[in-house]
């Protein structure tokens, strides 16, 4: 078996140009680019992405921005100027992937439409990212990622029983929405690189699509049984116990006891081994019904007791459970130190900033530690060079603010 290349990422060698905006398509290519793609961030010359100006802030530069477009190179073009569009279509041949998010039909009315791009590149993978589709009635719609969580049916299983649904105060939608972006490209790059004679494609990612595919069971469930899965607080309506319980010492924490054989451990550490046969919670099924009746047991017992007395109670009767860490327990935590689950990227503004890790790992191969996301327009002269343009040229497109 041919061993691992250890300093090449699986999709080095591809290059993505990413025109896309804020979050969801971009962190796709970031993604890509973790794993060895080349990736250029294409900006309009006024740097007006949206993503430059969401919290965090400090001193007039966008934190988030630096992180979430980590290991790319910068260049600014006003594709909607006749001359940035031909520029565009001029180094188009060059790239493997482009990047869009803007609504339905907005790059055909800048003359670069799907025709228009393959003729430039015939084996380009266009990949889309818009909220609802090409097609369809919603098709033109404005969206972020609470809109998207909210029409696949996401957010209302979140929240108290009863009560308000609830979104994340972080916008999951578009995280899971990038996550898609970077299969597909990867799916197609695999498929271009299997046949030197196959033509390019258009992809069609709809974001509330991606999260309507996380939740596998919903439709089948409705159909056959008539349920409508609703928000059930941090019970799970599946499995039980699968709670989130408080200590003495007010500490939350998450435990999962689905299988019978866990549960059974559960049981006989707490000291109440006569659950694990009691006819109410002998099987799942068994527990789920009387789900409440069982939380309302655990969380007697829980209470009375201090967190660092529940942890080594749980850890020694393998039950998985977790502190609800915050941002602060990640950082301190001796597993997440271990694995380096936090890199340093190099940034020109603060010496360095710390980011998650590339993920996956592959056995054998260094990740790579990308530097910090560009300025507008920073590789301008080395990219644009590639068209034979020179710092004349640069100028005068500056000046006609095309870049």
């Amino acid at each position: 078996m041919k061993p691992v290349d250890s300093s090449c990422g699986a999709l080095s060698g591809v290059r993505i140009l990413d025109m896309a905006t804020v979050l969801a398509a971009p962190f796709g290519a970031t993604l890509c680019a973790d794993h060895g793609a080349e990736v250029i961030k294409l900006e309009l010359p006024d740097g007006s992405d949206p993503l430059r100006a969401l919290q965090p802030v400090k001193d007039g530069n966008a934190l988030w921005w630096k992180v979430a477009n980590r290991g790319k190179r910068g260049i600014s073009l006003d594709v909607r100027k006749a001359k940035g569009r031909n520029m565009l279509l001029a180094i188009l041949p060059t790239f493997d992937v482009l990047i869009e998010n803007f609504r339905t039909g907005t790059m055909k009315r800048w003359g670069l439409d799907t025709d228009t791009l393959f003729a430039a590149n015939p084996r380009l993978i266009i990949l889309r990212l818009t909220g609802f589709g090409q097609t369809g009635p919603a098709r033109a719609r404005p969206g972020f990622a609470r809109i998207f969580e909210a029409m696949s049916g996401f957010t209302n299983l979140t929240g108290e029983a009863g009560g308000t649904p609830l979104h994340t105060n972080f916008p999951v939608g578009d995280a899971i929405a990038g996550l898609f972006s970077a299969f597909s490209i990867a799916a197609e790059v695999a498929r271009l690189r299997g046949d030197p004679q196959a033509c390019g494609v258009e992809i069609d990612l709809s974001a509330t699509e991606a999260l309507f595919r996380l939740l596998d069971p919903l439709p089948v469930e409705h159909e056959q049984l008539g349920l409508v899965r609703m928000p059930a607080g941090n019970c799970a309506s599946y499995t039980a116990p699968s709670n989130m319980y408080h200590s003495s010492d007010g500490v939350y924490f998450s435990l999962v006891a689905s299988s019978d054989v866990i549960f059974g451990r559960l049981c006989k550490a707490i000291g109440h081994s006569e659950w694990a046969t009691d006819s109410r919670f002998r099987t799942n099924p068994d527990r789920v019904v009387n789900m409440h009746v069982l939380d309302s047991g655990l969380s007697v017992w829980f209470a009375k007791h201090n967190y660092p007395h529940i942890a080594q109670v749980l850890e020694a009767a393998e039950t998985p459970f977790s502190k609800i860490y915050t941002i602060e327990d990640i950082e301190k935590d001796p597993h997440f130190i271990a694995r380096q689950s936090i890199i340093r990227l190099p940034d020109p503004d603060y010496g360095s900033l710390p980011a998650p890790c590339v993920v996956p790992r592959i056995v054998g191969r260094q990740m790579p530690t990308p530097r910090t996301g560009p300025a507008v327009g920073e590789h301008n002269a080395e990219i644009y060079a590639e068209l034979g343009l020179g710092a004349v040229d640069l100028a005068q497109l500056r000046n006609e603010k095309v870049i």
